[in-house]
């Protein structure tokens, strides 16, 4: 079950099937999260993004321990980028979430411009491997709303 949730229901396993590599797939496991977290801003607005964050970091949270032992920080685990695709988009929705999801995707992948970020992705176990998506999407959610306010 762990492997399951942990892997966002086997779509971080896409890449690994279809080219040999887990390389990239961080982007689908936060492209299959950004529908459901606009659906669920559009629906229950910002307070349900946010109720919606807890939980799925909770699961993130809970998913990663029960394989960080065996796998380490894996490239298929991308519960935790749907996390940080959750923080990312919290009170933002349409081009201005999409525009965050890109910098969510820039931050996580470059960690070390952005204060905090691999400084959470040094922590061992399952804290590390979710709180430097929690971190970088924090930062994604700041430059999107940043950018909703005075660009869009």
């Amino acid at each position: 079950m762990h492997r399951l949730i942990a892997s966002l229901f086997g779509a971080g396993l896409i890449l690994r099937r279809v080219r040999g590599s887990d390389a990239g797939s961080g982007t689908i496991g936060g492209l299959v999260a950004l529908p459901f977290a606009l659906l669920i801003g559009e629906t229950w607005g910002w307070p349900g993004q946010l109720a919606a964050t807890v939980l799925v970091t909770a699961v993130a949270i809970w998913a990663s321990a029960g394989v960080v032992s065996s796998e380490g920080d894996a490239g298929w685990i991308v519960i935790d980028e749907a996390a940080g695709v959750f923080v990312a988009t919290i009170a933002l929705l349409g081009w201005a979430a999409v525009i965050a999801f890109v910098l969510f995707r820039i931050v996580d992948i470059t960690k070390r411009p952005f204060p905090g970020v691999h400084q959470a992705d040094s922590m061992p176990g399952a804290t590390g491997i979710v709180l430097d998506d929690l971190v970088a999407g924090a930062w994604a959610l700041a430059m999107g709303h940043l950018l909703n306010a005075t660009i869009m």
